[in-house]
C-alpha cells in the first residue's frame, strides 16, 4: 500500500470519526487500515532511537511495540479527534515515544529492584539501560521544537519518510518541509550545543 492510498484511506476514516457514526468501529477500522504504516514507524523509531531496548533483557520487537501503541491509540481516540492525517500520525508518533520512554525508565529501574542475595551487590551496567541520559536530552529537545518543525523532523528523521512523502502528509510543498527540517536541525543544534565534539565548537579554538 503506497503513501497516497494510506493517506486517502486514513483521511476518510477521520472524516467519518468526526461525524455521528459510532466511534469504536471507525477507530478500529482506521487502525487496521493504517497498521502497516504504524508498524513501519514503530520499527524505525525503535531501532534508530532506542536500539538497546531490542537487546537483552527486554528484546523488544516492533510487533510487540505496535501492539502496545495500538492499545494506547484505542484509548486516546475515545476522546481525541484528529482532523487530518497530519494530526493522526503526530498523535501516533507521540504515543510511540511515550511507550518507549516508559519501557526505558522501567528498564533503568530494574537493577534497583533486584533483591540482594548472599550479601552480594548486583552489578549495575548503565550502558544497557533503555536510553542514555544524552539520548533522553535529545528526545526532550525534539519535544520542545515548534509544532511545524517537530512534525517535519518526526516524519523525515524519525519515521523515515522522504521529504515529498512528508509534504503530502502535511499538506505543504517539499520546499516547505525542507525549510522546516533545516530550522528544526538548527534549533536542536542550539539546544544541544554542549553535546557537540570539541573540534566542532568554534569557541574551543580547535579545528
Amino acid at each position: 500500500m503506497n503513501t497516497e492510498q494510506t493517506t486517502d484511506a486514513v483521511q476518510r476514516y477521520l472524516v467519518e470519526l468526526a461525524g455521528d457514526s459510532p466511534a469504536e468501529p471507525v477507530v478500529r477500522a482506521l487502525l487496521e487500515r493504517s497498521v502497516r504504516r504504524l508498524h513501519q514507524l514503530c520499527a524505525v523509531l525503535l531501532h534508530r532511537s532506542y536500539p538497546r531496548l531490542t537487546r537483552p533483557p527486554l528484546n523488544l520487537q516492533a510487533d510487540e511495540m505496535l501492539s502496545s501503541v495500538v492499545e494506547r491509540l484505542l484509548k486516546a481516540l475515545r476522546e481525541a479527534r484528529p482532523a487530518n492525517v497530519r494530526q493522526f500520525f503526530a498523535l501516533a508518533a507521540q504515543h510511540m515515544r511515550w511507550e518507549l520512554n516508559d519501557l526505558a525508565r522501567r528498564l533503568d529501574e530494574q537493577p534497583r529492584a533486584v533483591e540482594l542475595q548472599d550479601g552480594q551487590m548486583p552489578a549495575f551496567d548503565g550502558s544497557d539501560s533503555g536510553i542514555t541520559p544524552d539520548g533522553r536530552r535529545m528526545l526532550e529537545a525534539i519535544e520542545r521544537l515548534p509544532e511545524h518543525e517537530r512534525e517535519a523532523f518526526d516524519l523525515v528523521r524519525i519515521q523515515g519518510m522522504t521529504q515529498p512523502e512528508a509534504a503530502q502528509v502535511l499538506g505543504v510543498s517539499s520546499m516547505t518541509v525542507k525549510r522546516r527540517l533545516r530550522r528544526a536541525l538548527q534549533l536542536l543544534a542550539d539546544m544541544l550545543d554542549d553535546l557537540r565534539p570539541a573540534q566542532e565548537n568554534p569557541e574551543s579554538g580547535e579545528t
